[in-house]
């Protein structure tokens, strides 16, 4: 039972990444009915961004709580730019074309940042450097550090702050009525443009803000490291019901710990296989995920 939950702990740690990543899937697609395959990439962005970060601002010399904070706010604030960016120039001029359109587009801006990554911070990986002193805590043998605490607590306070802001909030409230209907929403007056930007946002500093906590505990970095992860948090919020924030929450945590025990008890080469395992059986058991309803559409 000692190893059952030290594998339940690392399980919760990779579960919070991938559900802070596919909180940003579920909210475009949400808005958009988009799947925006870059989003991975713009975690890996992230990353990047924190790294020189904590280089050039001299905080990688001197870990503290407050220096990781600072950190994780620029790197929120580069992958919002970047969000920004690629749903203007990228996503806005085919918002009226067939969804395929759009669709190959999200791809291509992947396979761009990807290549363009390797161009910009080099194809070898990278170290990022410890912003916290680890300690560990030793609960009846079950050993778990202070950056799996930093990660879990970051993600659900992040979590619990996205939810109230889309359900309490009037940009919030707004978002929902562009998800439930664009033309309406634009007719009483909402400006639709602005939403959608916004709703890439946030979505991307989430993304941004992943991309460091993992570096907490996982700190090697490269260019590639968003396809896998990205992927695999995409398949989470599927799994949870893409376009349910509590649904994206739930899958990834689910995500995290099925694929960890599954390390831990039958094999480290199934890995990645168990992810896309589970979206096999939830789109042919349960289509719309585990808090996903059913919607009808008219013919």
């Amino acid at each position: 039972m000692q190893e059952f939950f030290q594998q339940l702990v690392n399980g919760i740690t990779w579960g919070s990444i991938y559900a802070l990543i596919a909180l940003g899937y579920t909210m475009v697609y949400g808005v958009l009915r988009l799947i925006n395959f870059a989003h991975g990439d713009v975690y890996m962005v992230g990353a990047f961004a924190g790294y020189y970060a904590s280089h050039w601002s001299g905080i990688n010399q001197d870990p503290s709580l407050m220096g990781a904070l600072f950190v994780v706010l620029v790197s929120m604030a580069v992958c919002s730019v970047l969000g920004l960016v690629i749903e203007r120039f990228a996503y806005k001029p085919l918002r009226k074309r067939a969804r395929l359109a759009a669709l190959i587009t999200a791809i291509g801006v992947s396979l761009l940042l990807e290549n363009g990554g390797q161009l910009v911070f080099g194809a070898d990986p990278k170290f990022f450097p410890q912003l916290i002193k680890a300690k560990e805590i030793n609960l009846a043998g079950i050993l778990i550090t202070s950056q799996q605490l930093i990660v879990v607590a970051s993600t659900i306070i992040l979590l619990l702050l996205m939810q109230y802001f889309i359900q309490k909030t009037k940009t919030g409230k707004a978002m929902r009525a562009v998800s439930f209907n664009k033309e309406a929403a634009s007719l009483m007056g909402i400006p639709v443009d602005r939403i959608i930007s916004i709703t890439f946002v946030i979505g991307s500093a989430l993304a941004g803000a992943a991309g460091v906590l993992v570096s907490l505990t996982n700190p090697k970095i490269d260019p590639i490291m968003g396809l896998i992860p990205g992927l695999k948090a995409f398949v989470a919020a599927v799994l949870g019901g893409i376009g349910n924030i509590p649904g994206a929450m739930l899958g990834g945590y689910v995500m995290g710990i099925a694929e960890v025990m599954v390390v831990g008890y039958v094999s480290s080469t199934l890995r990645d296989a168990i992810a896309f395992g589970i979206l096999i059986i939830i789109l042919v058991f349960k289509p719309t995920g585990l808090l996903g309803a059913a919607a009808g559409e008219k013919v």
